[in-house]
């Protein structure tokens, strides 16, 4: 038969008082890890002085609250989820990217011998702002959102997205002053080529490295060749758009399976 610890024995244990010997008390902590109606009775045990310290418990958390700040979930929830999507140092180089590909469509407009020079750049154009799409460098809330489930390629692709959102309206814009050279699936294509290369080979090297050294060699290879020679090469003519379309579908099928790779923090 299995002798049950007093309600006062309880009681005392709960309170922590000094009435029970070490005896008592280790027989009672050995009965609790067998007997749940005594757990429940130890849980629901509370004496003059246990209530009388709760009661002081709750009126200091009450008075602290009161004299706090107003509670913030909201609104930290709605700048989190905001930081998935966008990160506010996108915009100085989207306006950058903005300047540079105004200046190039004034050049072509001025200079009509050139070939277009927007079209060179434009497989260019979103580099600067996805390099710039998740870096502990740029991004002040970087630690924050690096620890969420959502951080990493998902993170990433959806930053990508609000910047092609935001450039290629640009790019459509300036490229349309010099219509009659320019050719919009010659403008968006390598423009989503050059997107998905940078996003791949940042799985490798960092986004951030991917990105100029991409635009280093497409700078070096053929946007000089082309304005020396003043002819447009032939990655940048209508015969090209179908390899740039299998070329985009390639690459972003290859990123997509490198998926984990992008859960390193180090990669950006």
């Amino acid at each position: 038969m299995t002798t049950h610890p007093t309600p006062n024995e309880i009681d005392c244990y709960a309170d922590g008082t000094p009435g029970l010997d070490e005896a008592t008390v280790w027989s009672i902590e050995v009965h609790l890890e067998s007997c749940a109606d005594c757990r429940a009775r130890l849980a629901g045990s509370t004496t003059a002085v246990s209530r009388a310290l709760i009661a002081d418990v709750a009126f200091a958390v009450d008075r602290e609250i009161a004299a706090g700040p107003a509670p913030r979930s909201k609104a930290f929830f709605r700048t989190t989820v905001r930081q998935r999507w966008f990160v506010a140092a996108l915009l100085p180089w989207v306006a950058m990217t903005a300047a540079v590909l105004g200046t190039a469509a004034l050049l072509t407009h001025f200079l009509p011998e050139l070939p277009s020079i927007v079209l060179l750049l434009a497989p260019l154009a979103p580099l600067p702002g996805v390099a710039a799409a998740w870096s502990r460098r740029t991004n002040p809330a970087w630690e924050l959102i690096a620890g969420t489930p959502s951080a990493g390629l998902t993170m990433l692709l959806r930053r990508t997205a609000v910047v092609l959102v935001l450039v290629i309206p640009v790019l459509a814009v300036f490229a349309s002053l010099g219509a009659s050279r320019a050719n919009p699936a010659l403008m968006l294509l390598p423009c989503l080529a050059f997107t998905a290369a940078t996003l791949l080979l940042g799985s490798l090297v960092g986004v951030h490295r991917a990105s100029i050294g991409l635009m280093a060699a497409w700078a070096a290879a053929v946007v000089a060749p082309s304005l020396a020679t003043a002819e447009l090469p032939v990655l940048l003519t209508p015969a090209a758009t179908g390899g740039w379309a299998i070329l985009t579908v390639v690459l972003a099928a290859l990123t997509l399976l490198r998926a984990s790779s992008f859960r390193r923090l180090t990669s950006f």
